[in-house]
């Protein structure tokens, strides 16, 4: 076989596998929208038990009845969590009255360092409706897999670390089914007036 006659078939391989995995995202957003047993394959979300920042146990019981943002971050991230934080009370502020209805979760990935205090002194200077849960360690990586989110501890120089994670809101209706993740990046108005719509 020819070096030509090679890289032909590997070319023609390649296509054949774009082919296969376009196909299965077609048929994952298709089979989410007819319902099917697709959906419950790609679901995003899950019960879990954690601890909120005064101390009590929240679950995903808890949260029913009303649509909810979940943010996967940590108190030490030097800009992305504290950014997105931001955001999403600049979106619950213009909701006004109706915030009350809709709750915003910020679950902790590094519950090593994030105790329910720290979580409660950090998040007093965003949105009251946002909600501090952490846990076990066991507890909130269970919580991450629901989610689907990536975490990683990183290894920093003195022995500090820092940690990867997925940067994704999510947007949960009030049975606490996953809608899509939710846009952050538009005017604050327009994100209120779509997360208006689950109310």
């Amino acid at each position: 076989m020819t070096a030509r006659t090679t890289r032909a078939l590997l070319m023609l391989a390649a296509f054949f596998t774009s082919l296969v995995l376009v196909f299965a995202v077609v048929m994952m957003v298709v089979g989410r929208d007819r319902g099917t047993a697709t959906t419950q394959a790609a679901a995003v979300g899950g019960p879990f038990r954690l601890i909120d920042q005064d101390g009590k146990p929240l679950s995903d019981q808890d949260l029913k009845g009303r649509p909810f943002l979940v943010f996967f971050g940590f108190i030490n991230c030097p800009d992305i969590c504290p950014t997105t934080l931001f955001e999403m009370s600049e979106v619950l502020r213009r909701l006004g009255p109706d915030a009350d209805r809709v709750r915003g979760l910020f679950v902790t990935i590094d519950p090593e360092r994030d105790t329910p205090a720290k979580l409660k002194d950090y998040l007093s200077s965003f949105d009251p409706h946002l909600v501090g849960v952490t846990g076990d360690p066991n507890a909130i990586a269970a919580a991450a897999k629901a989610y689907r989110v990536y975490t990683k501890k990183v290894p920093l120089e003195g022995g500090n670390y820092t940690m990867d994670h997925t940067t994704i809101v999510y947007l949960m209706d009030k049975e606490g089914r996953f809608v899509a993740p939710f846009s952050l990046k538009r005017r604050p108005e327009e994100s209120a007036a779509d997360l208006r719509r689950y109310l």
